[in-house]
């Protein structure tokens, strides 16, 4: 399995032969695409139609939770089976400075591939299309840079598929009591904004 790793991560990873506006652009995706995240649980929570706001919410809710396991879960393998990066291992070539930790599972690719299946499975087939296209451009670019083996990608997928069912089985059990705190906390904590029409109630 490590020589299969090893030889997809020599097949992505830049050269210094690579075009420089290819490097470029993978240091976009690598590093602030992942914006996208926050934006999208925040907007989806804050505006929307009135008949559909409801439906948002609970995606962000269950979704959050995904996150929240998800991650917990990815800094729990990455202590349990520490692996080093290629670039500390002198392994390809690296083109972006990263700190010397642990590289399994990938927190950027265990983050994204969990939004793109929430969205998959919880919103719309397209929307989670499109995100699970951007969750593949992060990962690809993470690789070609060189502070990611694939195999760490593959297993920030794999975690967020148990950070999305864990949050359904935790939706099916307690999702009208924890939409209920979460939305009475949101109204205290916005009243203001509420009131002014800048957001939903």
């Amino acid at each position: 399995m490590e020589q299969l790793n090893h030889l997809v991560f020599l097949w992505i990873n830049a050269t210094p032969a690579s075009p420089h506006a290819l490097i470029s652009l993978a240091a976009f995706l690598a590093n602030d695409l992942i914006i996208i995240v926050p934006l999208l649980i925040v907007g989806l929570w804050l505006w929307g139609q009135r008949d559909q706001i409801g439906q948002q919410r609970e995606l962000v809710s269950k979704t959050t939770i995904a996150l929240l396991f998800a991650m917990t879960t990815a800094k729990t393998l990455s202590m349990l089976f520490p692996h080093a990066r290629p670039f500390v291992e002198g392994f390809g070539y690296n083109f972006l400075h990263h700190a010397p930790d642990d590289s399994f599972p990938s927190d950027h690719g265990t983050a994204i591939f969990t939004f793109a299946l929430s969205f998959l499975f919880w919103h719309r087939i397209w929307s989670g299309a499109l995100l699970m296209v951007t969750a593949i451009a992060i990962a690809w670019s993470r690789i070609y840079l060189g502070i990611h083996w694939p195999l760490d990608m593959l297993g920030g997928l794999l975690v967020g598929m148990l950070g999305c069912l864990f949050a359904q089985l935790v939706w099916n059990l307690f999702g009208e009591q924890i939409n209920a705190v979460m939305c009475k906390v949101y109204r205290f904590g916005f009243a203001f904004p509420i009131r002014k029409g800048w957001v939903q109630n």
